[in-house]
C-alpha cells in the first residue's frame, strides 16, 4: 500500500481534481435553474442535486488539498483557478438550454458517475474509496431521477420527444470523454486506484441504450467525439461560467461572510 500511495501521488491528484471539478461545474450549471424551473417541484429537486454535488466536490477538493500538502484550500481550488487549470468533463459545462437539454446532460453524466463511484468504492486508496461510498448514496438517487425523467419526456408528447432527441444529438459528442483512457488512468487502474475502464464503458453504454430505448429515443451513431476538458481545454462559454461563479471571492479576497 505504501508503494501505491507514494508512486501515484501526482496521478491521484490529477484524477481527484477531475472528479471534484466535474461535480462542482455541473452543480454551478444546475444552480442556474433556481428561480427558472418549469415547475416548483423540479426546481427544488434540481437545486437539491446541485447541493449534493457541491458537497461531493468539497470532499474531493479536501483530498486534493491534502495531496498538495495544504498548498491550496477548497475555496482556493474552486475560486482561484482560471479556465486552463480546470479538469472537468466537457459534458458538464454545456449550457442548460431547455429543460430537456438539462435532463439529458444530467442522465448521461449520472449514469457514468454512478458506475465510476461504484468502482471507486473498492479503490486501493482508502480516501478515494470513502468519498466514493459516501457520494454513491446520493448519486443512486440522481440516476433514478434523471433516468425516469428521460423516459417520461422522451416517451411523452411529440414536442417533448423532439426536444429530448435534439438534446441527445447535441450532447452525445461530449460523452466520449467520460470513458476516454489516457496514460494517467491506465496507470491508476493498474495500481488498483480506479476501476478498469473497459467494463465500465460497456456498462455505461448498455444502461444508456436501455433507458433511451424505453424513452423511444434513438441512440446517436458515428458522431465525432469532442475531448479536451480533462486536459484544460474548454469551450468559450466556460469562461463566462467561471466569471459568474468566482466573481465575489475574487472581488473580495479573504472576505468572511
Amino acid at each position: 500500500m505504501v508503494a501505491l500511495m507514494e508512486g501515484s501521488r501526482s496521478e491521484r491528484h490529477e484524477f481527484v481534481l477531475r472528479m471534484g471539478d466535474s461535480t462542482l461545474i455541473l452543480a454551478q450549471r444546475l444552480i442556474g435553474w433556481v428561480g427558472h424551473g418549469p415547475v416548483l417541484e423540479e426546481e427544488l429537486a434540481t437545486a437539491n442535486v446541485a447541493l449534493d454535488l457541491i458537497g461531493q466536490a468539497r470532499l474531493w477538493y479536501a483530498y486534493v488539498s491534502e495531496l498538495e500538502d495544504g498548498a491550496r484550500s477548497e475555496d482556493e481550488l474552486a475560486f482561484g483557478r482560471d479556465a486552463a487549470a480546470w479538469r472537468n468533463f466537457l459534458l458538464v459545462e454545456q449550457g442548460n438550454g431547455n429543460y430537456g437539454d438539462t435532463i439529458t446532460r444530467q442522465f448521461l453524466f449520472d449514469c457514468w458517475h454512478q458506475l465510476m463511484l461504484t468502482g471507486l468504492a473498492a479503490s486501493g486508496d482508502a480516501r478515494i474509496a470513502g468519498i466514493a461510498a459516501k457520494s454513491l448514496k446520493e448519486v443512486d438517487y440522481h440516476l433514478r431521477r434523471s433516468a425516469d425523467l428521460v423516459v417520461r419526456l422522451g416517451d411523452g408528447t411529440a414536442h417533448s420527444h423532439q426536444l429530448m432527441q435534439s438534446a441527445l444529438e447535441r450532447l452525445w459528442r461530449f460523452t466520449g470523454e467520460l470513458t476516454q483512457v489516457d496514460v494517467l488512468y491506465d496507470s491508476l487502474a493498474a495500481a488498483g486506484v480506479v476501476p478498469p475502464m473497459g467494463p465500465l464503458a460497456s456498462a455505461w453504454h448498455d444502461h444508456v441504450a436501455a433507458i433511451l430505448a424505453r424513452a423511444t429515443l434513438k441512440l446517436p451513431v458515428d458522431q465525432w467525439m469532442q475531448t479536451g476538458g480533462i486536459r484544460g481545454t474548454h469551450g468559450e462559454e466556460f469562461g463566462y461560467l467561471l466569471a459568474e461563479m468566482q466573481f465575489l471571492p475574487r472581488a473580495y479576497p479573504g472576505a468572511q461572510w
